[in-house]
């Protein structure tokens, strides 16, 4: 299979990217891959909003650049932080103009929440399911071009470089280049090849690799060990975001309930066991402290009390506006025996969020030619060391807009619309040796064991010592793991553990690097910011 645009990914920033090629360019092929459904994404998770700076009268783009800083914790790009504030305005107006409906006044103006760390009134919402309303808004343009394929159900192996084509490609190699990538059919069990000219990956985040985690199955790190593995360039992994409030239910593994921010933002109060208001021992923000302290807050109550979850108290909202802002929030605690207007809310942190990923410059191209990052998988220096709340899906559209520009501009300035590499060149996937894996125990047990060490080793709280016991077993998990991949045949579930292991390594990697205590990484052995700030590039 050939195309112009390669798309891996089908949530806002793959989506925004494949709708502006193909409007660009209508006599070029546009290509979506999708490991599950096309729908099926961070982007459906996301309840409480996208920020953007809407009323001027009240707000700024200086205080919503600020704040983006301070949640950042020194590690921000400035530049970046500057370009996604400024751009986000057009991009929302974009999606708006696509269908997207967010929630407005009786006046017709928007209406407009606030979350942990914003110092206005700023977030555009669709209820509590905006990601939702945005992928659907997406997939109905998408549905408008002709010259747009989704390939859904097919999962994406590795991408193909000069590696296969028989040449040594190291970290120091200069130009490794893209050309596609190698996929397992699904349907077919068979590995394929696409080969692209150009090539987004827009592969979403790496949640899963915790016991628990607000992100769907899918969140497995795909984008990040595949371009780990070809020799580009990995930064900030140890940053990981835990959403201070999933809904906590006993015995539930993989994929928690959210309980968005904006229920904070309304007035929703975090209490302990014994009732207590305790945000206000930890920040004078209180509820609305940007999500790294709040999170380390409910952590800090949890071990104290000895107890497994908090409460969200939200019983003083009045029930008719909770419905309405949160009617599927409502729905959920209510199937669950949780009635909000009298019992409190039992939550607890969860990995929500990777802050590091694919280091892209400030058009989203990465350390490999023809191959762009866009979205939660890339490191574009706008979160730094801590994500402000509801800034992902605006940074995920502008960085789709801004790596579709660069492409542009390159296609418009070479006059080219040939593939420079044809299908012939690159060799088909090398199944030889290989046998039917005789147990799946080997794949489910080893993912169960990734999970409980990054969840009880590299978590919200870290020490050198269980650092470097995480590392210990990641590292025999990775032997055991490389031997079933020389010597059975390919399936998803062995693709997805051995990409969880390599994102768990760089995580713990990036965590071993910073010897200091900043934003989401906290280390009890360096509670101090160091001097120094840097990026942690792998």
């Amino acid at each position: 299979m050939q195309t112009d645009f390669l798309v891996i990914g089908s949530g806002i920033a793959g989506l925004t990217f494949a709708l502006k090629a193909a409007h660009q360019f209508p006599d070029k092929k546009v290509l979506v891959v999708t490991k599950a459904q096309a729908d099926e994404t961070n982007t459906k998770y996301a309840q409480g909003g996208i920020a953007g700076v809407t009323d001027f009268e009240k707000d700024s783009f200086d205080k919503h650049i600020e704040d983006t800083l301070i949640a950042g914790d020194g590690l921000c790009n400035e530049k970046v932080v500057e370009i996604v504030v400024k751009e986000g305005v057009d991009r929302i107006q974009e999606i708006i103009e696509w269908g997207a409906r967010f929630d407005k006044e009786a006046d017709g103006d928007y209406k407009l929440g606030r979350e942990g760390g914003h110092s206005e009134y700023r977030i555009l919402h669709h209820k509590d399911v905006t990601g939702r309303e945005m992928e659907r808004a997406l997939l109905d343009a998408l549905a408008r071009y002709n010259n747009i394929e989704v390939v859904k159900h097919c999962f994406v192996v590795d991408l193909i470089t000069q590696h296969h084509l028989g040449y040594l490609v190291t970290k120091a190699t200069p130009d490794i280049e893209c050309y596609g990538v190698y996929v397992l059919n699904r349907e077919t069990n068979q590995i394929e090849k696409i080969i692209a000219n150009y090539t987004l990956l827009a592969t979403g985040g790496n949640g899963q690799v915790y016991r628990s985690t607000t992100n769907p199955y899918i969140a497995t790190g795909d984008g990040v060990a595949m371009v780990y593995r070809a020799k580009g360039r990995i930064e900030n992994m140890e940053f990981i975001q835990f959403h201070p409030t999933a809904l906590y239910e006993p015995g539930v593994r993989g994929q928690s309930f959210l309980i968005t921010e904006a229920v904070r933002g309304d007035g929703g109060i975090l209490r302990n066991k014994n009732g207590e208001a305790f945000m206000e021992r930890y920040d004078e923000r209180k509820d609305l402290a940007p999500r790294d302290i709040v999170a380390r807050a409910i952590d800090s109550e949890m071990k104290i009390t000895g107890t497994e979850h908090v409460y969200l108290d939200v019983r003083h909202i009045p029930l008719e506006k909770f419905t309405e802002h949160f009617p599927n929030i409502y729905e959920k605690c209510k199937s669950i025996g949780i009635d909000v207007t009298k019992h409190l809310i039992p939550v607890a942190p969860a990995a929500h969020y990777s802050c590091g990923g694919i280091k892209a410059d400030e058009w989203g191209r990465t350390s490999i030619n023809k191959l762009y990052a866009a979205g939660e998988c890339a490191s574009t220096g706008l979160h730094g060391a801590n994500r402000l709340a509801s800034n992902s899906l605006l940074e995920a559209m502008v960085f789709a807009h801004r790596c579709f520009m660069d492409v542009a501009q390159k296609i418009q300035t070479k006059h080219s619309s040939s593939l420079q590499m044809k299908e012939t060149d690159i060799p088909v996937w090398n199944a030889s040796g290989t046998t039917e894996p005789k147990e799946m125990i080997l794949i489910t047990q080893s993912l169960k064991e990734v999970q409980q060490v990054m969840s009880d080793y590299v978590g919200i709280v870290r020490t050198d010592t269980r650092l470097e016991r995480a590392m210990k077993r990641l590292d025999l998990l990775w032997t055991e793991t490389e031997a079933l991949y020389e010597t059975t045949t390919l399936s998803p579930q062995l693709c997805e553990l051995r990409n969880m292991i390599t994102v768990s390594y760089l995580i713990v990697k990036g965590a071993n690097f910073r010897k200091e205590s900043r934003g989401l990484h906290f280390n009890t052995d360096y509670p101090q910011k160091s001097e120094l700030v840097q990026n942690i590039v792998l």
